[in-house]
Protein backbone atom coordinates (compact mmCIF):
# COMPACT_ATOMS: atom_id res chain seq x y z
CA UNK A 1 0.00 0.00 0.00
CA UNK A 2 1.23 3.47 -0.83
CA UNK A 3 -0.28 6.76 0.26
CA UNK A 4 -0.99 8.92 -2.78
CA UNK A 5 -0.27 12.64 -3.00
CA UNK A 6 -3.62 14.17 -3.93
CA UNK A 7 -3.89 17.06 -6.44
CA UNK A 8 -4.37 20.19 -4.32
CA UNK A 9 -5.90 22.51 -6.89
CA UNK A 10 -8.53 19.97 -7.91
CA UNK A 11 -9.46 19.32 -4.29
CA UNK A 12 -9.68 23.04 -3.54
CA UNK A 13 -12.14 23.51 -6.39
CA UNK A 14 -14.45 20.72 -5.25
CA UNK A 15 -14.35 21.17 -1.47
CA UNK A 16 -15.54 23.95 0.77
CA UNK A 17 -13.52 25.80 3.37
CA UNK A 18 -13.09 24.02 6.69
CA UNK A 19 -13.58 26.04 9.86
CA UNK A 20 -10.73 26.11 12.36
CA UNK A 21 -11.49 23.84 15.35
CA UNK A 22 -9.06 25.81 17.50
CA UNK A 23 -10.15 29.45 17.08
CA UNK A 24 -13.36 29.03 15.06
CA UNK A 25 -12.22 31.06 12.03
CA UNK A 26 -14.36 30.25 8.99
CA UNK A 27 -11.58 30.46 6.38
CA UNK A 28 -8.64 28.04 6.35
CA UNK A 29 -6.26 27.05 3.54
CA UNK A 30 -5.66 23.50 2.30
CA UNK A 31 -1.92 22.97 1.64
CA UNK A 32 -1.12 19.23 1.81
CA UNK A 33 -3.20 16.22 0.80
CA UNK A 34 -2.69 12.43 0.86
CA UNK A 35 -5.01 9.54 0.08
CA UNK A 36 -4.91 5.90 1.22
CA UNK A 37 -3.21 6.67 4.55
CA UNK A 38 -3.31 3.92 7.23
CA UNK A 39 -5.51 5.20 10.04
CA UNK A 40 -3.99 3.09 12.85
CA UNK A 41 -0.20 3.13 12.80
CA UNK A 42 0.35 1.93 16.39
CA UNK A 43 -2.13 -0.96 16.36
CA UNK A 44 -0.61 -4.44 16.72
CA UNK A 45 -1.60 -6.54 13.71
CA UNK A 46 -1.16 -10.27 14.27
CA UNK A 47 -0.96 -11.32 10.61
CA UNK A 48 0.46 -9.86 7.42
CA UNK A 49 -2.94 -10.17 5.76
CA UNK A 50 -4.60 -8.17 8.52
CA UNK A 51 -1.91 -5.49 8.32
CA UNK A 52 -2.23 -5.17 4.54
CA UNK A 53 -6.01 -4.84 4.86
CA UNK A 54 -5.83 -2.06 7.48
CA UNK A 55 -8.26 0.84 7.33
CA UNK A 56 -7.19 3.88 5.34
CA UNK A 57 -8.28 7.50 5.20
CA UNK A 58 -7.48 10.90 3.74
CA UNK A 59 -5.16 13.65 4.93
CA UNK A 60 -6.26 17.19 4.11
CA UNK A 61 -3.99 19.49 6.08
CA UNK A 62 -5.45 22.97 6.43
CA UNK A 63 -3.78 26.07 7.88
CA UNK A 64 -5.64 28.74 9.81
CA UNK A 65 -4.08 32.16 9.06
CA UNK A 66 -5.83 33.67 12.09
CA UNK A 67 -4.29 31.49 14.83
CA UNK A 68 -1.68 29.38 13.00
CA UNK A 69 -3.32 26.05 13.80
CA UNK A 70 -2.94 23.17 11.32
CA UNK A 71 -5.39 20.28 11.19
CA UNK A 72 -6.59 17.39 9.06
CA UNK A 73 -9.99 18.50 7.80
CA UNK A 74 -10.72 14.97 6.52
CA UNK A 75 -10.13 13.25 9.87
CA UNK A 76 -12.77 10.68 10.89
CA UNK A 77 -12.58 9.53 14.52
CA UNK A 78 -14.36 6.24 13.79
CA UNK A 79 -11.41 5.12 11.63
CA UNK A 80 -8.98 5.21 14.57
CA UNK A 81 -8.70 2.71 17.40
CA UNK A 82 -7.37 3.33 20.91
CA UNK A 83 -7.55 0.05 22.77
CA UNK A 84 -5.37 -2.49 24.54
CA UNK A 85 -3.70 -3.39 21.25
CA UNK A 86 -2.56 0.20 20.71
CA UNK A 87 1.18 -0.01 21.50
CA UNK A 88 2.79 3.41 21.72
CA UNK A 89 5.30 3.17 24.58
CA UNK A 90 8.85 4.46 24.05
CA UNK A 91 9.98 3.38 27.50
CA UNK A 92 12.27 0.58 26.29
CA UNK A 93 14.72 3.14 24.90
CA UNK A 94 17.45 4.22 27.38
CA UNK A 95 17.61 7.59 25.61
CA UNK A 96 13.89 8.20 26.04
CA UNK A 97 13.80 6.81 29.58
CA UNK A 98 16.54 9.23 30.65
CA UNK A 99 14.62 12.13 29.13
CA UNK A 100 11.36 10.97 30.72
CA UNK A 101 12.94 10.64 34.16
CA UNK A 102 14.61 14.04 33.96
CA UNK A 103 11.32 15.62 32.83
CA UNK A 104 9.50 14.12 35.83
CA UNK A 105 12.23 15.32 38.20
CA UNK A 106 12.15 18.82 36.74
CA UNK A 107 8.38 19.17 37.01
CA UNK A 108 8.34 17.77 40.54
CA UNK A 109 10.93 20.26 41.72
CA UNK A 110 9.57 23.26 39.81
CA UNK A 111 6.02 22.81 41.08
CA UNK A 112 6.77 21.13 44.43
CA UNK A 113 4.86 17.99 43.51
CA UNK A 114 5.57 15.96 46.64
CA UNK A 115 2.86 13.91 48.31
CA UNK A 116 0.29 15.44 45.96
CA UNK A 117 -2.60 14.22 43.83
CA UNK A 118 -1.65 14.09 40.17
CA UNK A 119 -3.62 13.20 37.04
CA UNK A 120 -2.53 12.32 33.52
CA UNK A 121 -4.96 12.49 30.60
CA UNK A 122 -3.85 10.17 27.81
CA UNK A 123 -1.51 8.30 30.14
CA UNK A 124 -0.83 5.42 27.73
CA UNK A 125 0.53 2.52 29.73
CA UNK A 126 1.19 4.73 32.78
CA UNK A 127 5.00 5.03 32.71
CA UNK A 128 5.09 8.77 33.42
CA UNK A 129 2.54 8.56 36.21
CA UNK A 130 4.63 5.88 37.86
CA UNK A 131 7.69 8.14 37.63
CA UNK A 132 5.77 10.96 39.31
CA UNK A 133 4.69 8.49 41.99
CA UNK A 134 8.17 7.07 42.53
CA UNK A 135 10.08 10.36 42.53
CA UNK A 136 7.61 12.51 44.47
CA UNK A 137 5.63 9.92 46.46
CA UNK A 138 2.53 11.19 44.72
CA UNK A 139 -0.85 9.54 44.20
CA UNK A 140 -1.81 9.35 40.55
CA UNK A 141 -4.85 8.76 38.35
CA UNK A 142 -4.35 8.03 34.67
CA UNK A 143 -7.13 8.18 32.08
CA UNK A 144 -6.64 6.54 28.68
CA UNK A 145 -8.75 4.09 26.64
CA UNK A 146 -5.57 2.17 25.75
CA UNK A 147 -4.43 1.78 29.39
CA UNK A 148 -3.60 -1.74 30.55
CA UNK A 149 -3.56 -1.71 34.39
CA UNK A 150 -2.01 -5.21 34.52
CA UNK A 151 1.20 -3.82 32.99
CA UNK A 152 1.94 -2.02 36.26
CA UNK A 153 1.64 -5.03 38.54
CA UNK A 154 4.71 -5.33 40.75
CA UNK A 155 6.22 -2.01 39.57
CA UNK A 156 7.61 0.16 42.37
CA UNK A 157 5.32 3.11 43.05
CA UNK A 158 2.46 1.65 41.01
CA UNK A 159 0.49 0.92 44.18
CA UNK A 160 -0.27 4.67 44.32
CA UNK A 161 -1.36 4.79 40.66
CA UNK A 162 -4.85 4.02 39.32
CA UNK A 163 -5.35 3.61 35.56
CA UNK A 164 -8.82 4.18 34.13
CA UNK A 165 -9.22 2.74 30.58
CA UNK A 166 -11.70 5.41 29.45
CA UNK A 167 -11.81 8.66 27.52
CA UNK A 168 -11.46 11.75 29.71
CA UNK A 169 -14.52 13.40 31.20
CA UNK A 170 -14.61 16.38 33.63
CA UNK A 171 -16.08 14.03 36.22
CA UNK A 172 -12.63 12.47 36.50
CA UNK A 173 -11.62 15.75 38.19
CA UNK A 174 -14.23 15.34 40.92
CA UNK A 175 -11.25 15.58 43.24
CA UNK A 176 -9.34 18.44 41.69
CA UNK A 177 -5.70 17.38 41.12
CA UNK A 178 -2.75 19.44 42.27
CA UNK A 179 -0.98 18.71 38.98
CA UNK A 180 -2.60 17.69 35.69
CA UNK A 181 -0.50 16.56 32.75
CA UNK A 182 -1.40 15.51 29.23
CA UNK A 183 1.48 14.21 27.13
CA UNK A 184 1.37 13.37 23.42
CA UNK A 185 -2.44 13.36 23.35
CA UNK A 186 -3.74 16.73 22.15
CA UNK A 187 -2.43 16.01 18.64
CA UNK A 188 -4.92 13.11 18.51
CA UNK A 189 -7.90 15.38 19.33
CA UNK A 190 -9.87 16.89 16.46
CA UNK A 191 -12.07 19.32 18.44
CA UNK A 192 -9.15 20.94 20.21
CA UNK A 193 -10.90 23.95 21.76
CA UNK A 194 -13.74 21.76 22.97
CA UNK A 195 -11.24 19.38 24.61
CA UNK A 196 -9.29 22.13 26.39
CA UNK A 197 -12.52 23.75 27.60
CA UNK A 198 -13.64 20.35 28.86
CA UNK A 199 -10.49 20.11 30.96
CA UNK A 200 -10.94 23.69 32.15
CA UNK A 201 -14.52 22.85 33.20
CA UNK A 202 -13.13 20.29 35.65
CA UNK A 203 -10.90 22.88 37.35
CA UNK A 204 -11.56 25.96 39.49
CA UNK A 205 -9.56 29.14 39.29
CA UNK A 206 -8.68 29.00 42.96
CA UNK A 207 -8.02 25.26 43.05
CA UNK A 208 -4.28 25.61 42.54
CA UNK A 209 -3.98 23.07 39.73
CA UNK A 210 -0.94 23.39 37.44
CA UNK A 211 -1.52 22.08 33.92
CA UNK A 212 1.29 20.66 31.75
CA UNK A 213 0.89 19.57 28.11
CA UNK A 214 3.46 18.02 25.79
CA UNK A 215 2.86 17.52 22.05
CA UNK A 216 4.88 17.28 18.82
CA UNK A 217 6.33 20.63 17.72
CA UNK A 218 5.06 21.44 14.23
CA UNK A 219 7.33 24.30 13.22
CA UNK A 220 10.10 21.69 13.00
CA UNK A 221 7.89 19.56 10.73
CA UNK A 222 7.26 22.51 8.44
CA UNK A 223 10.85 23.75 8.42
CA UNK A 224 12.45 20.37 7.76
CA UNK A 225 9.67 18.80 5.68
CA UNK A 226 9.42 15.97 8.21
CA UNK A 227 6.74 14.11 6.26
CA UNK A 228 7.28 11.04 8.46
CA UNK A 229 5.74 13.03 11.32
CA UNK A 230 2.49 13.54 9.41
CA UNK A 231 0.12 10.63 9.91
CA UNK A 232 -3.55 10.00 10.35
CA UNK A 233 -3.84 9.72 14.14
CA UNK A 234 -2.23 13.15 14.41
CA UNK A 235 -5.14 15.26 13.26
CA UNK A 236 -3.92 18.44 15.05
CA UNK A 237 -0.56 20.21 14.59
CA UNK A 238 0.54 22.98 16.94
CA UNK A 239 3.28 25.59 16.99
CA UNK A 240 4.14 27.62 20.11
CA UNK A 241 1.88 30.46 19.02
CA UNK A 242 -1.17 28.41 18.09
CA UNK A 243 -0.88 26.43 21.33
CA UNK A 244 -0.63 29.53 23.49
CA UNK A 245 -3.56 31.19 21.74
CA UNK A 246 -5.71 28.10 22.25
CA UNK A 247 -5.06 27.87 25.99
CA UNK A 248 -5.67 31.57 26.58
CA UNK A 249 -8.96 31.47 24.69
CA UNK A 250 -10.11 28.55 26.85
CA UNK A 251 -9.59 30.22 30.21
CA UNK A 252 -5.97 29.44 31.09
CA UNK A 253 -3.15 31.78 32.04
CA UNK A 254 -0.02 30.56 30.24
CA UNK A 255 3.13 30.57 32.38
CA UNK A 256 5.63 28.87 30.05
CA UNK A 257 6.00 27.50 26.52
CA UNK A 258 9.17 25.74 25.40
CA UNK A 259 10.62 23.05 23.14
CA UNK A 260 12.73 20.04 24.13
CA UNK A 261 13.96 16.61 23.05
CA UNK A 262 15.96 18.03 20.15
CA UNK A 263 13.09 20.48 19.50
CA UNK A 264 10.74 17.59 18.68
CA UNK A 265 8.41 18.24 21.61
CA UNK A 266 6.45 21.38 22.44
CA UNK A 267 5.42 21.96 26.07
CA UNK A 268 3.10 24.41 27.76
CA UNK A 269 2.47 25.13 31.42
CA UNK A 270 -0.64 27.00 32.55
CA UNK A 271 -3.04 27.60 35.41
CA UNK A 272 -6.79 28.30 35.35
CA UNK A 273 -7.35 32.02 34.98
CA UNK A 274 -6.87 34.98 32.66
CA UNK A 275 -4.24 37.60 31.94
CA UNK A 276 -0.52 37.39 31.36
CA UNK A 277 1.48 38.66 28.39
CA UNK A 278 2.12 36.72 25.21
CA UNK A 279 5.54 35.06 25.27
CA UNK A 280 8.16 35.86 22.66
CA UNK A 281 8.17 32.26 21.39
CA UNK A 282 4.51 32.65 20.36
CA UNK A 283 5.21 35.24 17.65
CA UNK A 284 5.16 32.80 14.72
CA UNK A 285 2.15 33.59 12.49
CA UNK A 286 4.21 35.06 9.63
CA UNK A 287 6.71 32.20 9.65
CA UNK A 288 3.95 29.57 9.64
CA UNK A 289 2.25 31.22 6.67
CA UNK A 290 5.51 31.37 4.73
CA UNK A 291 6.42 27.74 5.48
CA UNK A 292 2.95 26.50 4.58
CA UNK A 293 3.09 28.29 1.21
CA UNK A 294 6.33 26.55 0.18
CA UNK A 295 5.70 23.22 1.92
CA UNK A 296 4.19 21.25 -1.01
CA UNK A 297 7.22 21.71 -3.29
CA UNK A 298 9.76 21.28 -0.50
CA UNK A 299 8.19 18.11 0.86
CA UNK A 300 8.04 16.49 -2.58
CA UNK A 301 11.76 17.18 -2.98
CA UNK A 302 12.44 15.62 0.43
CA UNK A 303 10.43 12.53 -0.50
CA UNK A 304 12.27 12.24 -3.81
CA UNK A 305 15.62 12.34 -2.00
CA UNK A 306 14.65 9.49 0.33
CA UNK A 307 13.25 7.42 -2.51
CA UNK A 308 16.61 7.87 -4.20
CA UNK A 309 18.46 6.63 -1.12
CA UNK A 310 16.43 3.42 -1.00
CA UNK A 311 16.46 2.88 -4.77
CA UNK A 312 20.24 3.25 -4.87
CA UNK A 313 20.66 0.71 -2.07
CA UNK A 314 18.38 -1.80 -3.79
CA UNK A 315 20.24 -1.18 -7.06
CA UNK A 316 23.41 -2.32 -5.28
CA UNK A 317 21.62 -5.45 -4.08
CA UNK A 318 21.65 -4.30 -0.45
CA UNK A 319 19.32 -5.32 2.37
CA UNK A 320 17.41 -2.32 3.73
CA UNK A 321 16.06 -2.18 7.29
CA UNK A 322 14.09 0.46 9.20
CA UNK A 323 14.85 0.84 12.90
CA UNK A 324 11.62 1.91 14.58
CA UNK A 325 8.21 0.44 13.79
CA UNK A 326 5.87 3.14 15.07
CA UNK A 327 4.00 5.92 13.33
CA UNK A 328 7.06 7.51 11.71
CA UNK A 329 7.90 4.21 10.02
CA UNK A 330 4.34 3.70 8.79
CA UNK A 331 4.31 7.21 7.30
CA UNK A 332 7.78 6.77 5.79
CA UNK A 333 6.89 3.48 4.10
CA UNK A 334 3.47 4.46 2.81
CA UNK A 335 4.25 8.08 1.85
CA UNK A 336 7.17 6.90 -0.29
CA UNK A 337 5.54 3.71 -1.58
CA UNK A 338 8.42 1.60 -0.29
CA UNK A 339 6.49 -1.49 0.77
CA UNK A 340 8.41 -3.76 -1.63
CA UNK A 341 11.82 -2.09 -1.25
CA UNK A 342 12.34 -2.08 2.51
CA UNK A 343 13.17 -5.64 3.50
CA UNK A 344 12.81 -5.55 7.28
CA UNK A 345 11.62 -3.42 10.19
CA UNK A 346 12.88 -3.79 13.77
CA UNK A 347 12.06 -2.26 17.16
CA UNK A 348 13.41 -2.62 20.69
CA UNK A 349 9.88 -2.73 22.15
CA UNK A 350 9.27 -6.47 22.70
CA UNK A 351 5.50 -5.93 22.66
CA UNK A 352 5.78 -5.05 18.97
CA UNK A 353 7.88 -8.05 17.93
CA UNK A 354 6.38 -10.47 15.40
CA UNK A 355 3.51 -8.17 14.56
CA UNK A 356 3.16 -6.59 11.12
CA UNK A 357 3.47 -3.09 9.66
CA UNK A 358 0.15 -1.45 8.71
CA UNK A 359 -0.24 -1.06 4.99
CA UNK A 360 3.04 -2.68 3.94
CA UNK A 361 3.11 -5.94 5.88
CA UNK A 362 6.74 -6.28 7.03
CA UNK A 363 7.15 -8.44 10.13
CA UNK A 364 8.61 -6.47 13.04
CA UNK A 365 11.71 -8.51 13.84
CA UNK A 366 13.47 -8.52 17.22
CA UNK A 367 16.92 -6.84 17.11
CA UNK A 368 18.48 -10.21 18.01
CA UNK A 369 17.58 -11.44 14.51
CA UNK A 370 19.67 -8.74 12.84
CA UNK A 371 22.87 -10.75 13.29
CA UNK A 372 21.41 -13.24 10.83
CA UNK A 373 19.71 -10.67 8.57
CA UNK A 374 22.92 -8.60 8.26
CA UNK A 375 21.35 -5.36 6.96
CA UNK A 376 23.49 -3.20 4.67
CA UNK A 377 21.50 0.00 5.15
CA UNK A 378 19.73 0.91 8.39
CA UNK A 379 17.37 3.89 8.24
CA UNK A 380 16.74 5.28 11.72
CA UNK A 381 13.27 6.75 12.09
CA UNK A 382 14.37 9.32 14.69
CA UNK A 383 17.91 10.69 14.70
CA UNK A 384 17.86 11.30 18.45
CA UNK A 385 18.36 7.53 18.84
CA UNK A 386 21.32 7.29 16.45
CA UNK A 387 23.99 6.74 19.11
CA UNK A 388 21.86 4.21 20.97
CA UNK A 389 21.10 2.24 17.80
CA UNK A 390 24.70 2.40 16.57
CA UNK A 391 25.83 0.88 19.87
CA UNK A 392 23.19 -1.88 19.62
CA UNK A 393 24.31 -2.73 16.08
CA UNK A 394 27.96 -2.79 17.14
CA UNK A 395 27.10 -5.16 20.01
CA UNK A 396 25.61 -7.50 17.40
CA UNK A 397 28.83 -7.38 15.38
CA UNK A 398 27.22 -5.26 12.65
CA UNK A 399 28.45 -2.07 10.97
CA UNK A 400 25.92 -1.16 8.27
CA UNK A 401 25.51 2.24 6.69
CA UNK A 402 23.22 4.29 8.94
CA UNK A 403 21.02 7.12 7.72
CA UNK A 404 18.68 9.08 9.97
CA UNK A 405 15.49 10.99 9.34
Amino acid sequence: MAADTAPLEQIKKTSGHAACPSCGAAETDLFYALDNVPTNSCILFSTKEEALACKTGEMRLCHCPDCGFIFNAAFTQELTEYSGRYEETQGFSPTFSKFHTNLAKRLIERHDIHGRNVMEIGCGKGEFLVLLSQLGENTGIGVDPSAIPERLEGVEGAERVTLIPEYFDPSHCAREPDFLCCKMTLEHITNTAQFIRQIRDGLTEGGGTTVFFQIPESLRILRHCAFEDIYYEHCSYFTPGSLGRLFRSCGFRVTDISTEYDDQYLTIEAVPGFGGEMLEIEDDLDEIASLVETFPKRVEAAKHDWQGVVDAAKGRGETVLLWGSGSKAVSFLTSLGLGDKVDHVTDINPNRHNHYMPGTGQRIVPPAELAEIKPDLVIVMNRIYEDEITADLKALGLSPTIKCL
